[in-house]
């Protein structure tokens, strides 16, 4: 992994602005820029892994505290009881464009199926 700060460590470290929706001591949760849902909040471990399998591997415990986190968030944010999803995208073929893990929470509206792009 790089020692280049990665954005989302400038967004936790408040170098850069965003809508924090919840944080706590291991995990910082905020809208996204670019929403794909009513609902769209990523959340991310404030120690830096490059993809969601390179976390497990090394902090089961982290790894529970984003999900758990992701809970918290739905329901913070009304959607915890119609429904929400939670996607890792892991490396570029599945869309990942910065490489510090983080879950994407996403609902407050139908979403649709996933898989192919089209």
């Amino acid at each position: 992994m790089s020692d280049a700060e990665t954005l989302f460590e400038r967004i936790i470290a408040g170098e850069l602005p965003s809508d924090v929706v919840y944080q706590d001591e291991t995990t910082f949760a905020f809208r996204d820029i670019n929403p794909q849902a009513r609902v769209h909040v990523l959340v991310v471990p404030r120690k830096r892994y490059r993809n969601v399998a390179e976390l497990a591997a090394a902090d089961p415990q982290l790894l529970a505290d984003v999900i758990a986190t992701a809970a918290k968030v739905a329901e913070l944010e009304g959607i915890s009881g119609t429904g929400y999803r939670v996607v890792f995208n892991t490396d570029q073929d599945a869309g990942q464009t910065v490489f510090h893990v983080h879950a994407h929470v996403l609902g407050g509206e139908q979403l649709g199926l996933f898989g192919r792009y089209k």
